[in-house]
């Protein structure tokens, strides 16, 4: 199916699944709305295919009637809850660190902990990139509070504080949400290091959020799962359902990855800046994932695509 056609039956999908009230009594268990998120899927050389992906086998009864030949255009799979990733871990990413680097622990002071994605550039100066939900508490944190490194249940504590939340894009319950996303300036005699990643530095240019290709090989570090190697298997994911404390968010706009052996991420790596290894070219941000649906039982991961990170805080990339 050309990308096109697939992106139609993307549309036509998403048009005819029932709405949050009447998909709620139907199932009769009040669970949040949406249970089903549509992307984009590589088809080979023929083109693409629609990826729905659902929580439930029950989800199957959500989707609408698409005839025999567009129901061939259509990979459908169940990959279980999807959640926000913030969790303790060990290994050495955990530990306390400096200058700073890209896939340590990090968080707010009310946060387990999650992972220092990379650095940026705001009007305040250099700041550190990671989750709405790493380094601003899910939106309960307020503008200046302590970033600390390791996070808290890595056994960071106030002598570990390395700057001040600065930025966050909101998570407004009852809306399509495109990133999860905050900065932290860096304190005064905090040093970093934007290039220090498995095999140097990412390059400079962040391509356009289009410009992200199914199939692509992907690469992220992050404080839990490390140095993880991946591959981009939908785009242009909308209506993804992620849990966060009892409160669930949709997202539209989103990538999913696969890993290449296992998983591709886990609890605690929400933050990661995520690369594509044929360039290393950074192409998105972590920040959820399921626990099945993947390769040999694992699960998948869902990313904001980081030129819309960048967009939405108003900052600029700093790869070295």
């Amino acid at each position: 199916m050309h990308a096109d056609s697939a992106r139609e039956l993307k549309a036509r999908i998403l048009a005819q699944l029932p709405s949050a009230s009447a998909a709620a009594v139907e199932e009769r268990t009040g669970a949040p709305w949406p249970w089903v998120a549509v992307g984009l899927t590589p088809a080979g050389a023929a083109g693409g295919r629609v990826a729905v992906r659902l929580q439930r086998d029950s989800d199957r009864a959500l989707l609408p009637d698409l005839g025999r030949t567009a129901g061939a255009e259509v990979d459908v799979r169940v990959i279980g809850p999807v959640r926000a990733l913030p969790s303790p871990a060990p290994g050495e990413l955990r530990q306390r660190v400096r200058p700073l680097r890209p896939g340590l622990s990090v968080a707010h002071a009310a946060v387990t902990a999650g992972t220092l994605g990379g650095f940026v550039r705001t009007p305040g100066g250099l700041a550190v990139l990671s989750n709405n939900h790493v380094l601003a508490a899910s939106g309960a944190g307020s503008p200046g509070d302590a970033v600390l490194q390791p996070g808290p249940s890595d056994g960071g504590g106030p002598g570990d504080r390395v700057g001040s939340l600065a930025a966050a894009e909101p998570l407004v319950a009852g809306r399509a949400i495109l990133v999860d996303a905050a900065v932290a300036l860096l304190d005064a005699g905090v040093a970093a290091r934007p290039g220090e990643l498995p095999g140097g530095a990412l390059g400079a240019l962040v391509p356009d959020s289009l410009d992200v290709e199914p199939d692509e090989q992907v690469e992220k570090v992050g404080r839990t799962t490390g140095h993880t190697r991946g591959v981009v298997t939908a785009v242009e994911v909308d209506a993804v359902a992620v849990q966060y404390d009892g409160v669930v968010h949709r997202f539209d706009d989103q990538l999913e990855i696969q890993g290449a052996a296992g998983a591709f991420s886990a609890g605690g790596d929400s933050g990661s800046v995520i690369w594509r290894s044929r360039d290393r070219a950074p192409l998105a941000l972590l920040f959820a994932g399921s626990t099945t649906g993947g390769p040999g039982g694992s699960g998948v991961t869902f990313a904001n695509p980081l030129a819309t990170v960048l967009r939405v805080l108003g900052a600029e990339w700093v790869h070295d």
